[in-house]
Formats: C-alpha cells, sequence, structure tokens
C-alpha cells in the first residue's frame, strides 16, 4: 500500500463554503482577554449569506471572547479522521437573544434540515437565551490533507 501524499489545495470563497457546507465540525479559535487563545469545539454551518455560523450561549467564553475580540479563526474538520480540512479566519458578529431567533431557525435548516416544529423550536431558543456568532471568512488556507510529503515517497 503506498503511503499517503499530504496535499494542500488552494479554493476560491464559493469552492471554499462548498467544502464547509457539509461538514459541521469545527474548532472556534478566539483570543483571551490577554491575548493567548481559546479553543472550543463546536457544530457550525453556513449561512445564507456564506458566513460560517455557531450556535452558542452568552456567557460562554468564545461569546465573551468574540464581542471583545472580533477576529477569530475556524478550523473546520472532516467527520473522517485524516479527511480534509481547512483553517478560515474572519471576523465574528455575535448576536444574542432574542434578535438570534431567525438567525438559529437559519442555522438549523442549513445544517440539519426541516425541524418538526418550528414554533416550539423558536420558543426553546428564546427561552434558553441562545446567541449566534457569525463570522465572515477574510482570509483562509488550503484545503488540505495529512500525509507524507511528497519528497518521502519514491516515484518509481
Amino acid at each position: 500500500m503506498a503511503p499517503q501524499i499530504a496535499t494542500n489545495t488552494s479554493v476560491s470563497l464559493s469552492e471554499l463554503l462548498d467544502f464547509v457546507r457539509p461538514r459541521h465540525r469545527a474548532i472556534l479559535l478566539t483570543r483571551r482577554a490577554d491575548g493567548s487563545p481559546q479553543g472550543s469545539p463546536l457544530t457550525c454551518g453556513v449561512d445564507d449569506s456564506g458566513r460560517i455560523v455557531v450556535s452558542t450561549y452568552p456567557e460562554r467564553a468564545k461569546t465573551r471572547n468574540a464581542k471583545r475580540d472580533e477576529r477569530v479563526s475556524l478550523i473546520v474538520l472532516s467527520d473522517e479522521w485524516n479527511g480534509p480540512w481547512v483553517q478560515i479566519d474572519g471576523t465574528a458578529e455575535v448576536i444574542d437573544s432574542p434578535d438570534s431567533v431567525e438567525p438559529l431557525v437559519e442555522y438549523y435548516r442549513n445544517i440539519a434540515g426541516e425541524h418538526p416544529d418550528w414554533d416550539e423550536y423558536r420558543e426553546a431558543m428564546a427561552r434558553q437565551g441562545k446567541s449566534i456568532i457569525r463570522v465572515t471568512p477574510t482570509q483562509w488556507g488550503p484545503v488540505a490533507t495529512g500525509g507524507f510529503p511528497a519528497r518521502l515517497v519514491e516515484q518509481d
């Protein structure tokens, strides 16, 4: 079995969003007050405006950090280990309840499809005081896969 060669593929914004849409596992990197990084594993999606969106609560560290410093990064991972991934840098906007309810409906629809009872969902989001973080991509690395550097793989 030939060893896997690491890859990195530059993509346009449209290609990036197409890559992210079916992938919902990510790590959001924000900055603590002292400037050190804070990582949060989470579920993400892409909204109708091409922003990466995250459902959260106002008291979470990621939410407080993103309100203080809008510069964030997301590492979007594939479901399978060693699958393709990408880092996205961008600016975050935090929307708190009650203004977050309709963006949360869009978030749910884009990740999971239709909810059996939207009124119940909206009520639950308002009751829980949910927030949403919307990240507008400003730059991104190539879509990458792990593996060996090409120089280590002998070509016959």
